[in-house]
């Protein structure tokens, strides 16, 4: 009998090194694909691209697997999507987020083209993620989107995939994947999205992996930790420009405000000098960044200026259609904001999670039909930050996420992401007027 064959993307970190044994032990016939993606960060002590002492790493799990093992050479692709796009991103004052455009035009659509290839039935990577399929019935369709006038979107039969947060939260990678396809989602596998990063280096140790107590990998995706001013520097000059005061009084000069993301803090000590008023001696922040004029607006700790609860959504991207259909049809041509019933009905154990009693912000209507005037959401601007309580409205043409609770260190081109208990939606670019 034929076994079906999967493409693993294997980086000779631990984690998709145990897909690996994974997926081997679930009878899949797997081949083991190492990326090269980026050739400039070296090994100190040997002078070798760092990449190459990666690969030997994934060739030895290979090896004892006794899986097939292949390098693919994705260098061009990029360097052209994500480093070239991340250079102008910052050029521009942005803060983008190149992990999330290595995901989506690098690492997914590259790898299952390759693997159509070779003849394989899926692609699996490392990723701390969730998949989950979804058969449509009747039943179903009137269940998911009652109140949203949905169950007639919802043909009988068809199957849609979702993307779930990971078993372990403090490892959950479903930030980064907000963009993927329904298309790529139903070929795609993740092997230790059930497993916390515990029971990863248990299993590893147990089969005597070398790379058992291996650190995870930081910093930009391929590219590893850097400095990233003096990254930034080698593409981008310094310009000279000025640091405000939240009054708008001199304080201090700065060297280009790409340099400087918000939310970051400055002084003496992080290589700015400011010259604080005295009646504000506590840390200070970028707080805005006006590309305009190259000047930086720095505000001590607690100001209202290092905080943002409305954020524009900028490119938005639903993992379910028919939730992209929804947002575009009835409300977004009515001009009016969006309902949702019962998007608050599963409760939230996890701590990180800022909740209401009875799932609802004082002086919200219940949810109960077309009277609601917003969807309720959770939404995170980092990795592994907290899942924020949140309401999605479209207002003067615009969509927009009003916080709960207004927070601290939120940058224009970084990611939003919204989830409805722990299933992905979608999310979009942050953006400021």
């Amino acid at each position: 009998m034929k076994k079906t064959k999967v493409l693993l993307a294997m980086s000779g970190g631990v984690d998709s090194s145990v897909a690996a044994l994974l997926l081997k032990k679930q009878g899949y016939e797997v081949i083991g694909a190492f990326m090269i993606n980026w050739s400039d960060t070296k090994n100190k002590l040997t002078g070798e691209c760092a990449w190459r002492d990666e690969r030997r790493i994934a060739m030895k799990i290979a090896a004892k697997l006794g899986i097939k093992f292949i390098t693919l050479n994705f260098e061009k692709e990029y360097k052209k999507e994500v480093v070239d796009v991340m250079f102008k991103n910052y050029q521009k004052g942005i803060t983008p987020n190149p992990d999330i455009d290595c995901n989506n035009k690098i690492k997914f659509p590259l790898l299952i083209k390759k693997a159509k290839e070779l003849g394989c039935d899926f692609i699996a990577t490392g990723h701390y993620a969730r998949i989950k399929k979804i058969t449509l019935s009747k039943k179903a369709g009137k269940q998911s989107w009652a109140g949203e006038g949905g169950a007639e979107r919802w043909r009988v039969g068809r199957i849609i995939y979702e993307l779930l947060r990971a078993k372990d939260e403090l490892k959950d990678q479903s930030y980064f994947l907000y963009r993927i396809k329904q298309n790529e989602l139903k070929n795609i596998l993740f092997p230790i999205g059930n497993y916390t990063k515990k029971e990863i280096r248990e299993i590893a140790k147990k089969n005597k992996f070398p790379n058992y107590n291996k650190k995870g990998t930081v910093g930009i995706c391929f590219i590893g930790k850097i400095n990233l001013k003096e990254f930034l520097k080698k593409r981008i000059k310094p310009k000279k420009g000025v640091i405000l005061d939240p009054n708008g009084n001199k304080i201090g000069e700065h060297d280009g405000i790409y340099y400087y993301t918000i939310g970051q803090r400055i002084g003496s000590r992080f290589g700015i000098e400011i010259k604080k008023p005295e009646i504000y001696q506590k840390k200070w922040y970028v707080a805005r960044k006006i590309p305009k004029t190259n000047t930086i607006i720095a505000a001590p700790e607690g100001h209202g200026l290092n905080f943002r609860k409305e954020i524009i959504i900028k490119n938005p991207y639903w993992i379910n259609p028919d939730f992209a259909d929804k947002l575009k049809t009835d409300y977004i041509r009515a001009g009016k904001q969006f309902c949702e019933t019962n998007l608050s009905n599963q409760k939230q154990s996890r701590p990180e999670v800022r909740e209401s009693e009875n799932g609802r912000w004082k002086g919200e209507r219940s949810a109960g039909g077309r009277g609601n005037d917003a969807i309720k959401v959770y939404s995170r601007i980092r990795q592994v930050g907290e899942l924020l309580s949140s309401k999605l409205e479209y207002k003067n043409k615009k969509l927009k996420i009003i916080l709960k609770k207004a927070i601290t260190g939120v940058s224009q081109g970084q990611a939003i992401v919204l989830y409805r208990g722990a299933k992905c939606l979608g999310g979009g670019v942050i953006y400021f007027n």
